[in-house]
């Protein structure tokens, strides 16, 4: 049976490491669908079938959070869902900001929108003051020069940056100025930001000519076997 020896946590590690907090993550989101359809126990080969990885892998994950398995039915997926939980979102939760409400923008709140109760997008915020006064998907959109004063007085500690390359990084020095201290940024250009602030980039170019790259070279030995 699952038992978890204490609060589960990473924070015994003196780095966390963010691909490590990834696959928590796919984790949880694969144990939630198990639950959907009724499914109490799982075992690590399940789990690492369903994320693309490896048995030991999954063990690895698990053993700082406290978590052993049955080696006869597995792990008890609600109670591994809840210790993950435990690991991965702040207690009283965070609330976001999303920096951007073009076609990106909107398609961000529409797939995030009432995933994860402990995430509340809590502000839009746009340069263009026709987006401004308006709701995006319960979203309210403020002018940007309102930034600061809305992510200090909402307790925002997340901010989301899909705005154009030369507006980046201005936003997000104002992001970290009014106490942001964390950035998910899809601007086409890195961001800098003070120590103490995790940004991570989601560069969706570079995303999508990584896999035109290799699509190419998978084609071409298929025609050069075929060809053989």
């Amino acid at each position: 049976m699952f038992r978890a020896r204490k609060k589960a946590t990473l924070a015994g590690e003196e780095e966390p490491c963010p691909k490590a907090v990834g696959r928590l993550s796919l984790y949880r989101r694969i144990l939630r669908e198990l639950l959907d359809s009724n499914t109490r126990y799982v075992f690590s080969r399940q789990l690492a079938e369903a994320a693309g990885s490896s048995a030991a892998q999954v063990r690895r994950d698990l053993m700082p959070l406290g978590c052993k398995g049955d080696p006869h039915r597995g792990y008890d997926v609600r109670e591994l869902a809840r210790n993950i939980d435990e690991c991965l979102d702040a207690s009283d939760g965070q609330r976001l900001a999303l920096v951007g409400v073009g076609n990106l923008g909107r398609a961000l709140v529409g797939r995030f929108s009432g995933r994860n109760s402990k995430l509340k997008l809590a502000a839009a915020f746009d340069s263009d003051l026709r987006k401004a006064n308006q709701t995006v998907v319960d979203c309210d959109v403020y002018p940007i020069a309102d930034l600061p004063k809305i992510v200090r007085r909402l307790n925002i500690g997340v901010a989301i940056i899909a705005v154009p390359a030369s507006e980046a990084q201005d936003v997000a020095d104002a992001c970290t100025a009014a106490g942001v201290r964390g950035i998910l940024n899809f601007a086409p250009v890195p961001v800098r930001a003070p120590e103490g602030v995790y940004v991570l980039h989601v560069d969706l170019t570079m995303a999508l000519e990584t896999v035109a790259f290799f699509a190419k070279r998978e084609k071409q030995g298929t025609s050069t076997v075929s060809g053989a």
